[in-house]
């Protein structure tokens, strides 16, 4: 058997640096198997698990019923399937069943260890990191690493501006406090459909502004027109930030109100736009036939900016986009050559663009209706609706880029 573990307990964090190491484990999730396929662990490299809902474990039953059950389920239709050269990482919801599943494990000699606070803690788990932290400028890139979602602080003289923030503020409040900036601005790129923004509380709670696109200020569904107070940015306006600045580009294709930012012809943080593997899609609106066009002419207007500048993502879809310290980062001129949907762009016509990403479209994930909602102020979900709201990965790219995560590209 493998060696033991000292404490038998992984942290969200513990498991994020296994995953960017490409460490060697096993997950036994013992969810229900819905759950399963639609939020599992991912990595830079394959992670093999195997699904077995905890309520079958414990049909067998026993004295110590949970553990005894573990114990004697493994024990007659598991055995063949475990390594026993590898930990086994237990996992469920909360982390409250699997912690069982694990002390089993352990009292049959196998290297187990629980994930503490379960995928939901796994979900909502963030990581900072400093993408350029020097005397005049400073750029931090906020990411939560299940569900592939990026945002960033870009920081100079002591103010700062947010870029898509995420639902939870802790992590800006945490690095603007360790840092000593005060947050004077805060944007959304677009009105997001993947995930909640914390967009206009972060605000609320700093006393910055916010702004947003009014094109996305509209539920492209619903047509209804946004309750929440907000700031308009226009096509071209600059924001300064200390001694730099930030130009607003608008491009729309994802949304109709879909903006990038320019900062000194060094950086670009694309939104929803161009991402490190991919580009994203044009159907979340419901209206694939006429923003496909839109997107192909907006993402030509960013090809024409110098090639050297950094583009920044707002999304990713899988681990291994990321440079070995974890960075997702990359320059145009790069992702002229390896982005599948910047390839297919300086190839095709108009017209053979739209029909790349019209035959490229995933599957349309209806939550996302609701969640666009929210960002309007449409809909007020409690905090374990969000939550299950959030729940799995991002599908803000083309299909091609699922493809690439699942494939020999690891």
């Amino acid at each position: 058997m493998a060696e033991q573990l000292n404490d038998g307990v992984w942290t969200a964090g513990d498991l994020l640096e296994r995953l960017e190491r490409r460490d060697k484990f096993f997950v036994l999730d013992v969810r229900n198997r819905d759950e399963f396929e639609r939020f599992r662990l991912e990595g830079r490299s394959p992670v093999p698990a195997v699904n077995i809902p905890y309520f079958e474990m414990l049909e067998l039953g026993g004295k110590d019923e949970m553990l005894d059950s573990v114990v004697a389920y493994v024990e007659r239709d598991l055995a063949d399937q475990l390594p026993s050269d590898l930990p086994i990482l237990a996992v469920c919801a909360k982390g409250d069943t699997s912690e069982f599943v694990a002390q089993g494990l352990r009292r049959l000699g196998y290297a187990s260890a629980n994930l503490k606070g379960g995928m939901k803690a796994w979900g909502e788990h963030y990581a900072t990191r400093a993408l350029v932290e020097g005397p005049d400028l400073a750029i931090y890139q906020v990411s939560r690493p299940a569900r592939g979602c990026l945002s960033y602080m870009v920081a100079s003289a002591g103010k700062a501006i947010v870029i898509d923030a995420l639902r939870h503020l802790y992590p800006y409040l945490d690095l603007a406090r360790a840092t000593g900036l005060t947050i004077e601005a805060v944007i959304d790129t677009h009105g997001h459909a993947d995930h909640i923004s914390g967009g206009l509380a972060l605000a609320a709670k700093t006393g910055a502004s916010y702004y947003l696109h009014p094109y996305d200020a509209i539920h492209p569904i619903d047509v209804l027109p946004a309750t929440i107070p907000y700031e308009f940015i226009r096509d071209s306006q600059l924001f300064p930030v200390g001694q730099h600045q930030l130009e607003a580009l608008h491009i729309p294709g994802h949304t109709l109100g879909l903006v990038a930012f320019r900062l000194d012809d060094r950086y670009l943080f694309t939104g929803d736009s161009i991402f490190i593997r991919s580009i994203a899609r044009p159907d979340l609106g419901g209206k694939a036939e006429t923003w496909a066009p839109l997107h192909g002419r907006s993402l030509r207007r960013l090809l024409g900016l110098p090639g050297g500048i950094t583009v920044l993502p707002g999304h990713f879809s899988s681990l291994d986009e990321a440079d070995e310290t974890g960075r997702f980062a990359a320059s145009l001129d790069d992702l002229k050559k390896r982005n599948d949907g910047l390839v297919v762009l300086q190839r095709e016509s108009e017209e053979g663009f739209v029909r790349y990403l019209l035959e490229s479209l995933p599957k349309f994930i209806p939550e996302y209706v609701n969640i666009k909602r929210v960002n309007t102020g449409l809909l007020v979900p409690t905090g374990e609706d969000a939550a299950t709201l959030e729940l799995g990965k991002n599908v803000c790219a083309l299909s091609q880029a699922q493809a690439a995560s699942a494939g020999g590209k690891q």
